[in-house]
C-alpha cells in the first residue's frame, strides 16, 4: 500500500543539526518579532493613564536603586528604544545566525519585558519563548567553551524536555478533571471564545461530540512523550500540535501560541530517536 511505503520511508527521515539550528532560529525570530511589534503598538495602554501604568507597577520593586534603573528602561522613550534594539537583534538572528552577544541581549531584554508585564503577558507563549531563548543561550555559552556538539544537544534537549513535559502535564491535568472527561469544559471554553457563544444548534453543543473532542486532546497530550521514540511519531505529533495551536488561535485569538510553540518543533524532531 502507498501508506505503508510512505510510512516506512519516513523512518529514514532525520533532521540535520544545521537544519534544526536554522529552523529554530528563524521560527523564534519570527515569533519574538511579532510579540515585539505588538508591544510597540501598545503605547497608550502603557502610559500612566493606561492599563499597564509603570507608575503603579514600579511599586512592586522593593530595591530603590533597581527601581530607579528600571524607571529609565521603562520610560516611554527608554522602552521604545529597547524594543527597537530587540527587533534589530532578532533580524540579526534570522539572517546572520546567533552569537553570544545577540542571544544574550535577547535573553536579558526578554527578562526585562517580563518584569514590565509582572512576569507574563500571554502565559504559555511567554513561557515557551523563554524556553527556546534559554536553549539558544545555553548553546552559545557552550560554543564559546569549544563544545559545539554538546552545545546543540543541550539546546535541543532542553527545549524538547520543556515542550513535551508541558503537553504531558496539560493532558494529565485534563484527565484528572471531570469537566474535561465528560466534555463540558470544551463547550464552556468555546462559549467564551472570540466567536462565541456557540449557537444553540452548534454541533459542539452535543455532549457526546464534545466528550470525543476532549478525550482526543487528553490522549494526544498524555501520549506526547511517545513522540521521542520514533521520528515518524514525532512528525505526526508536531502536525497535530500545529493544528491544535492554529485552532486555539482561530477560536481564541491567541496568535502568539501558534508561533511560540512552533519554534520548539525542530528541537523535537531533532531529538526524536536520538534518545534511545
Amino acid at each position: 500500500m502507498i501508506w505503508d511505503v510512505s510510512w516506512q520511508g519516513l523512518a529514514d527521515f532525520s533532521m540535520s543539526t544545521d537544519t534544526a539550528i536554522r529552523a529554530t532560529t528563524l521560527l523564534f525570530a519570527w515569533s519574538a518579532s511579532i510579540q515585539t511589534l505588538e508591544y510597540l503598538r501598545m503605547g497608550k495602554a502603557m502610559q500612566d493613564s493606561g492599563l499597564w501604568s509603570w507608575a503603579l507597577q514600579r511599586q512592586d520593586i522593593p530595591n530603590r536603586m533597581m527601581r530607579q534603573a528600571l524607571d529609565l528602561v521603562f520610560s516611554k522613550l527608554g522602552f521604545r528604544w529597547l524594543l527597537l534594539a530587540r527587533l534589530l537583534a532578532l533580524l540579526s538572528l534570522a539572517f546572520q545566525g546567533g552569537s553570544l552577544i545577540s542571544v544574550g541581549f535577547l535573553f536579558i531584554s526578554n527578562v526585562g519585558v517580563l518584569i514590565r508585564w509582572r512576569g507574563a503577558f500571554n502565559g504559555g507563549s511567554d513561557f515557551m519563548t523563554l524556553v527556546v531563548l534559554t536553549g539558544l543561550l545555553l548553546a552559545q555559552c557552550l560554543l564559546k567553551l569549544g563544545l559545539p556538539e554538546l552545545a546543540w544537544r543541550a539546546c535541543f534537549g532542553y527545549i524538547t524536555i520543556q515542550s513535551i513535559t508541558s503537553y504531558f502535564v496539560s493532558g494529565a491535568v485534563k484527565l484528572l478533571k471531570a469537566e474535561w472527561r465528560n466534555g463540558s469544559a470544551m463547550t464552556i471554553f468555546l462559549n467564551a471564545a472570540i466567536h462565541g457563544p456557540l449557537r444553540p444548534a452548534h454541533v459542539l453543543r452535543k455532549p457526546w461530540l464534545a466528550a470525543v473532542g476532549s478525550w482526543t486532546f487528553i490522549l494526544w497530550e498524555c501520549a506526547s512523550p511517545l513522540a521521542l521514540l520514533d521520528v515518524r511519531w514525532a512528525l505526526v505529533f508536531c502536525l497535530i500540535a500545529a493544528l491544535f495551536h492554529f485552532l486555539v488561535f482561530w477560536f481564541f485569538g491567541l496568535n502568539r501560541f501558534f508561533w511560540a510553540w512552533l519554534a520548539s518543533f525542530p528541537a523535537i524532531l531533532w531529538c526524536a530517536g536520538r534518545l534511545l
